[in-house]
C-alpha cells in the first residue's frame, strides 16, 4: 500500500516543531519512531497533510529521576528504556514491559512517546503507565500541561493531546517500599500485539495487606484502561488467591473486548480474569521479596 501525498518537515528544535504544528493545525502529525504511524498511513487510516519529524530534536530522549519520579523523554526507545540501569534498579515493571515489546528492530526504533500518542488499543505502554499512575507532559507554543495517564486514552487511536501539542515526556512516581510490579500478556506469537495484557503494581503495608494497587489493561476495550473496580476490591485486603480471583472477575466485567482473529469475546474475558490473577500474584511475590 502507498500512502497519499503529504508534506514533510524535519525541525531542528522543539519550538520549530511546535510552530509547524500551530501553522498546520489539524492536518499535521508528529513522527517519532514511525512504527505506529506509518503503517496507518499506508492503509490510509491516517492521512496527515504534514509529517513533522522530531528525530533531530535534542533533549527528548533523556531518562532521569527528578523529584521522586522517573522522567522519560518521549523519543526514548523501548530498547533504551529496557537497558537503562536506573530503570532496572528502581522501576522493574517498566523494564519488563519495555523488554517485551515487539522484536529487536521495533525496540531499537519505536519510542515510548510515539506509542502512547498513537494509542493503539492493544499497545503495552498505556496499560503500564496507568497501572503506575503516571502522567504525560504535553507542550505547545507558550504552554506546558501535565496530564494524568488515567483519562488520557479516550478511544481508538484517540488521546487528550491537542492538535498543536507534542508529547514530550512520560512521568512515573517512584514506587514505595514493599512494592512490586508485573506485566503479563497473552500473544499469538512472541512480538505480536497482545490479545490480553495486564500490568499490576502492588504495594504492601507493614501488616502484609495491600496498601495500594494499580491495574492497567490493554487489548480488551476501545482504549487501554485502569481497572478501578478491581483495585477497590483489593485495597486493604490480604493478598490471597480468593481476592485475586475476585479482582480478576471485576476486571473482566469492566473489559469490552470484540471478537476478532485473536479469539471470541468469552475467551478474551476468561483470559482477562486469568491474566489479572497472574499479574497480581507475580507483583505481590515481588513486593514481598522487596520487604
Amino acid at each position: 500500500m502507498i500512502p497519499p501525498r503529504f508534506d514533510y518537515a524535519r525541525p531542528a528544535s522543539l519550538d520549530e516543531a511546535l510552530q509547524l504544528l500551530a501553522s498546520r493545525e489539524g492536518e499535521a502529525k508528529v513522527l517519532a519512531g514511525g512504527f505506529s504511524l506509518l503503517p496507518l498511513m499506508k492503509y490510509r487510516l491516517a492521512q496527515p497533510g504534514l509529517l513533522v519529524d522530531i528525530g533531530r530534536v535534542a533533549g527528548l530522549d533523556a531518562i532521569e529521576e527528578v523529584d521522586g519520579e522517573l522522567r522519560i523523554g518521549a523519543r526514548a526507545t523501548h530498547g533504551a528504556i529496557a537497558g537503562h540501569p536506573l530503570v532496572a534498579a528502581r522501576y522493574p515493571l517498566i523494564r519488563e514491559a519495555a523488554g517485551g515489546i515487539g522484536d529487536p528492530q521495533i525496540r531499537n526504533w519505536g519510542t515510548i512517546g510515539g506509542s502512547c500518542a498513537h494509542a493503539d488499543p492493544a499497545s503495552d505502554w498505556p496499560a503500564v503507565i496507568q497501572a503506575l499512575r503516571g502522567s504525560f507532559v504535553c507542550r505547545s507554543l507558550g504552554r506546558e500541561r501535565v496530564v494524568a495517564a488515567r483519562g488520557f486514552f479516550l478511544d481508538v487511536f484517540t488521546t487528550g493531546i491537542e492538535p498543536t501539542e507534542v508529547l514530550t515526556q512520560v512521568r512515573v512516581p517512584r514506587p514505595g517500599p514493599r512494592s512490586g510490579g508485573a506485566y503479563v500478556k497473552l500473544e499469538r506469537r512472541t512480538g505480536d500485539f497482545a490479545t490480553v495484557g495486564v500490568a499490576a503494581q502492588v504495594q504492601l503495608g507493614a501488616d502484609g495487606r495491600i496498601a495500594e494497587v494499580g491495574l492497567g489493561l490493554t487489548a480488551v476495550a476501545d482504549a487501554p484502561f485502569a481497572a478501578g473496580d478491581a483495585e477497590d476490591a483489593l485495597r486493604g485486603a490480604l493478598p490471597t488467591a480468593e481476592k485475586f480471583r475476585e479482582a480478576g472477575l471485576a476486571a473482566a466485567r469492566q473489559a469490552r473486548p470484540t471478537e476478532d482473529r485473536h479469539g471470541p469475546v468469552d475467551y478474551k474475558l476468561t483470559m482477562v480474569r486469568v491474566m489479572t490473577e497472574r499479574a497480581l500474584r507475580l507483583a505481590t511475590e515481588r513486593a514481598q521479596a522487596n520487604g
